[in-house]
């Protein structure tokens, strides 16, 4: 056969095949268009990740009867230097932490009058001492008008002072309840050791502490008995030095102080 003729008849061919919807004439390797389609692998499957082991949850510690252990260091108190020794070896108040000295008491301990003020100050933190800044100068001169004093030899004429709080509050703030229930039985152990006639109650924080109520200003003057004794609540001297107009009731406080003293 002519190889022109071949070659239309092979051209016609492929035309057809094109219209047909033919796309590739040649492939590199023969197809069996019979042939059923392989078995495709089933995918693999992921294996799951291993979740990640939880931390142990913290066990909360049990919280510590701080109030309790107070009341035992205190009730193994026998005498006053020993009680100064529990108190100072109390860890449980945060206090200490900040406080340059512990502020135990001051004046006689046989005083028949005992004096209960709040917390140190500044200047008490620093002498180591209660009341010996500008209120305790104050207390001093009012003591004096009654012929009264911390260094008298006569029990009868002297005080023994002490404070709720034995350690100085940051920034001279107000103990708070949970810091006055903590030290409230080494104070009640204080007034057992000590064993006053008389006491009197400086401010709201005492008033708060011994008699769970705070409004100085409708308590003073009023006697009340505190731990079976006779109890005097009065103003704080640093607030007749913020408020001199009260120094008139102070001084009819002073007056009937010391005439239950004298009666």
């Amino acid at each position: 056969m002519d190889s022109s003729e071949t070659y239309w008849n092979d051209r016609a061919l492929l035309e057809w095949q094109v219209e047909l919807g033919v796309t590739d004439a040649i492939l590199d390797a023969p197809v069996d268009r019979y042939a059923l389609e392989p078995v495709k692998p089933a995918p693999k499957m992921a294996t799951p990740e291993k979740p990640a082991t939880a931390p142990p949850v913290p066990v909360k510690a049990p919280e510590v009867d701080v109030v309790g252990l107070a009341k035992a260091a205190a009730e193994t108190a026998g005498d006053l230097p020993s009680l100064a020794a529990a108190m100072q070896a109390f860890e449980h108040c945060e206090l200490k932490r900040g406080a340059r000295n512990f502020v135990f008491c001051d004046g006689n301990p046989a005083a028949r009058v005992m004096i209960i003020g709040e917390a140190p100050g500044r200047e008490e933190d620093r002498a180591g001492r209660p009341f010996v800044g500008r209120a305790g100068q104050l207390l001093d001169r009012m003591l004096e008008a009654i012929a009264m004093g911390r260094v008298a030899d006569d029990p009868a004429r002297s005080v023994y002072i002490t404070n709720v709080m034995p350690w100085r509050p940051p920034s001279n703030r107000t103990p708070d309840a949970a810091e006055i229930a903590m030290m409230l039985p080494f104070l009640e152990r204080h007034i057992a050791l000590a064993d006053p006639d008389i006491i009197v109650l400086m401010g709201n924080t005492p008033c708060q502490a011994l008699l769970g109520r705070t409004g100085i200003t409708r308590m003073r003057g009023q006697w009340v008995d505190v731990l079976g004794k006779p109890c005097l609540p009065m103003f704080h001297p640093a607030y007749l030095l913020r408020n001199p107009i009260a120094k008139r009731e102070a001084w009819a406080d002073l007056l009937e102080l010391n005439a239950r003293l004298r009666g």
